[in-house]
């Protein structure tokens, strides 16, 4: 197998010629055979027993070609593809078989390839932190989080329903004096303010007693999700059954004793500061990479197949369904739930991916300007660390993620060090 040409047919798009010797093809011809040769049935012999010979010259001479050929690309592209030293993305090969024969067969394949990246100036690059001091206000509003979430819902009898309040209501809408189907409701709990339902609806429920009976008249929206809703006013008939409002928990060392471990709120309130303290540390990190990213991004020059960013969504899309998997869904059921189709579902991945592939990019050239290469002790380590964090054996992992995979990871990881460590911080 030897490559004859490589040659730059588009934009990241190259043509290879390339030539599979007589030797290996009649070698796999030979193969082909013999795996085949058991459904064949010639006459005078019994099934799986005729001899290739006698194989080729009753159904052709070229009978066992496509199975060998078949056999072969993969291989014969992948060495081609090595030896003009192209580094190709997956995505659609077209294939033409130019000759074929005894002597061999030549083909072409026509691969995509990683985009020519360029990048300047990514030392010094000035970025702004946010301030990581955590106030009082910070500690009373995770503390106002877990009142919240303590709460309980309490009758009222001598007041109106206001914002805030939950309805417990019957309803059922009318449309030119016809009920239409989904526009019923029993004992329904309806928080007022929240926007759960028709813009309107709720302001209407507002002011009114329990027991009261009236008309909602509400006009749905022209992006509405039902077709035959959409735009048309509707009239509910309404009974407002019961007003309930939140009544939140005192904050005292008794209710410390019921959501936490701690005896008293100064001892509460301490221990909120300390992780605070620590989520906001991480979230200026955060923010501070981000920074870098994105105008790491704004610098970067290339042309990026759309390939990569399809493959990307992929990519994340198979991670999503093993998550899925784990809660008993799968992709279909979800779709099923939030009335998408995987087109659209696909879309609300591609800004992320389109990020993602454009900062790999540029961090893998940023990594060859700085001849960065990982040492075997770093290697190492970072294998330690993944076998740790998925509790596997070193050994196990290893087995999983080839090093060749794992150094690219390690080198886009020391060039952004190398970006954020040469940083202008404000």
């Amino acid at each position: 197998m030897s490559l004859k040409a490589s040659n730059k047919i588009d934009t990241n798009r190259y043509e290879l010629e390339v030539e599979v010797d007589a030797e290996a093809f009649e070698k796999a011809v030979n193969d082909t055979y013999l795996k085949e040769r058991k459904k064949i049935s010639l006459p005078g012999f019994r099934k799986g027993k005729a001899p290739r010979a006698m194989v080729e010259k009753f159904y052709g001479e070229s009978t066992f070609y496509e199975g060998a050929v078949n056999a072969l690309y993969p291989d014969a592209l992948d060495a081609a593809i090595k030896e003009a030293g192209l580094d190709v993305i997956e995505d659609k090969i077209d294939f033409d078989l130019k000759e074929i024969g005894k002597q061999g067969f030549t083909f072409t394949a026509a691969v995509t390839t990683k985009p020519e990246v360029e990048i300047e100036n990514y030392k010094g690059l000035s970025i702004t932190k946010k301030s990581e001091e955590v106030t009082d206000e910070d500690i009373d509003g995770e503390i106002a989080k877990v009142q919240e979430r303590n709460s309980r819902l309490v009758s009222v009898e001598d007041r109106a329903a206001e914002n805030g309040d939950v309805a417990v209501i019957d309803f059922e809408g009318f449309i030119d004096g016809a009920a239409f189907e989904g526009g019923k409701g029993v004992g329904y709990s309806l928080t007022l303010g929240n926007g759960q339902f028709i813009p309107g609806f709720e302001d209407q429920i507002v002011g009114h007693n329990v027991e009261d009976e009236f008309d909602v008249v509400v006009t749905f929206p022209e992006d509405y999700h039902a077709e035959e809703l959409k735009g048309k006013e509707s009239t509910f008939k309404v009974k407002l059954h019961d007003i309930k409002k939140k009544e939140l928990p005192e904050v005292d060392d008794e209710f410390v004793k019921d959501v936490s471990e701690f005896d008293t709120l100064d001892a509460y309130k301490a221990d909120l500061r300390e992780k605070l303290e620590k989520k906001r540390k991480e979230e200026v990190e955060d923010d501070l990479e981000n920074q870098l990213i994105d105008q790491l991004i704004e610098l970067m020059k290339a042309e990026i197949p759309n390939a990569m960013y399809e493959n990307k969504i992929t990519e994340d899309i198979r991670e999503f369904s093993y998550r899925l998997q784990s809660q008993g869904l799968n992709i279909q059921s979800y779709l099923q739930y939030t009335g998408m189709d995987m087109e659209s579902f696909r879309g609300g991945f591609r800004p992320q991916a389109e990020r993602q592939v454009k900062i790999r990019l540029a961090l893998e050239k940023i990594a060859k300007l700085e001849n960065i290469v990982p040492t075997a002790e770093e290697i190492e380590e970072e294998y330690k660390d993944m076998a740790e964090e998925y509790r596997l054996e070193v050994d196990k992992v290893k087995a999983i993620i080839p090093e060749s995979e794992l150094v690219k990871d390690i080198v886009v990881e020391k060039a952004l060090d190398i970006v954020r460590d040469n940083a202008k911080i404000q």
